[in-house]
């Protein structure tokens, strides 16, 4: 029997643990209950447990083979398990019961399909060597692989290629895609903090109005891709957010501004925060006002190590068919910080359909698509016997 057939045989049980972990949605860093799901499922399958990495997070490791005086080899598997700030409006029976709080990127999916994966190594797995289940908490802005990493996680639990997965709204399901090199863009958040000096809407000669600088740092932080950046490497910066006085007749002393810059390599990343940190502080100088730029670097562009980014593929081409496995996927603007992993160990991450029909992640109305719960937790799998053959 397939690991994929097998893992079908208890696809009601996962999704019951999917939705219940849906229904029940925590932010990053508070992820108590559903840490106690996954170190209570992984104990249950005779899966060492260690909680608490980097917070939250829970590993669990299991050991196949006898290398002697000499350490097996290891693969690392990570899921992510936060939720976002978001008011659910899917209406669903397994809708969250958290006011403000959904899953609405999927990590309660991909936490489920590593507990399958889990699963099915312990009970039947064929493979020499050791895997650590990794669930990082926060993976949303709140660096929870970092805090996992600081915390010692790839020294206490040593891997020698770490793997993730993702869902893609979009990509049909039972359907994968993955990239070579550069896949996912490095990503910072920006906030700028402008002061000037409040007057009367009537006598703007008396002040120093820092909506109107605001106005000018918009238009001008904009020429740092189109004047700054080589063509060839992609980057975006977009303004978000603006905040500035509360009255109709009263120039304010402050505005704020803040937004995201992407881009796939980290010298990229960092030419745009020199060239924003130069205009903010010379047209905040210009108008007589000062301003100050908070800009925090919190991806690592994610890239795919080649020789893993095919051996991944071929996993999943193992369970699905070489048909279903894009090899050259897109690269994609959107940031992810298993990239912190990749960039100290190496490894690869891959994308898994979740229906040409879901609505697209951070989104009120985005659910995960169970049906994906199979193919996913029979990929890993397939790499882990492929990449650790017994």
């Amino acid at each position: 029997m397939s690991a994929e057939a097998a893992i079908r045989a208890y696809h009601d049980e996962l999704t019951a643990i999917r939705r219940d972990i849906h229904a029940h949605p925590e932010i990053g860093f508070t992820e108590h209950r559903t840490s106690d799901i996954v170190a209570a499922k992984l104990a249950e399958w005779g899966i060492e447990v260690h909680r608490g990495v980097g917070g939250t997070g829970v590993v669990g490791v299991l050991r196949r083979g006898d290398a002697g005086s000499n350490r097996l080899p290891s693969i690392g598997l990570r899921a992510d398990m936060d939720a976002l700030p978001i008011e659910e409006a899917t209406g669903l029976p397994h809708a969250s019961t958290r006011p403000g709080i959904m899953h609405a990127c999927g990590h309660d999916g991909h936490t489920t399909m590593l507990l399958g994966a889990a699963r099915y190594l312990a009970e039947q797995g064929n493979f020499k060597g050791t895997v650590n289940f990794i669930f990082q908490p926060a993976e949303e802005g709140l660096g929870g692989a970092k805090a996992m990493i600081a915390d010692g996680l790839l020294t206490r639990f040593p891997c020698d290629r770490v793997f993730g997965m993702h869902n893609r709204p979009g990509l049909e399901v039972g359907k994968f895609a993955i990239r070579p090199g550069a896949m996912m863009a490095g990503g910072a958040f920006f906030d700028i903090t402008i002061t000037g000096k409040g007057a009367h809407g009537a006598r703007p000669e008396s002040g120093v109005d820092p909506v109107v600088v605001a106005a000018s740092i918009i238009s001008a932080v904009q020429t740092v891709v189109s004047r700054n950046i080589m063509a060839t490497d992609t980057a975006v910066v977009s303004i978000t957010t603006m905040q500035g006085g509360n009255a109709y007749n009263v120039i304010p002393e402050r505005a704020l501004l803040g937004g995201t810059a992407r881009a796939f390599k980290r010298e990229t990343m960092e030419m745009i925060e020199t060239r924003m940190h130069a205009l903010v502080t010379s047209i905040a100088e210009g108008y007589g006002a000062r301003a100050e730029l908070d800009f925090r670097f919190l991806f690592a562009p994610l890239v795919n190590t080649p020789e893993e980014t095919t051996r991944y593929a071929d996993a999943a081409a193992l369970v699905v068919g070489e048909e279903n496995v894009e090899r050259f996927g897109p690269a994609v603007m959107g940031s992810e910080d298993f990239s912190f992993m990749l960039e100290a160990c190496g490894g690869a991450h891959i994308n898994i359909g979740n229906g040409e029909n879901s609505a697209p992640v951070h989104n009120d109305r985005f659910d995960f698509n169970d049906e994906a719960i199979p193919y996913g937790s029979a990929a890993w799998v397939s790499l882990v016997e492929t990449r650790l053959p017994a």
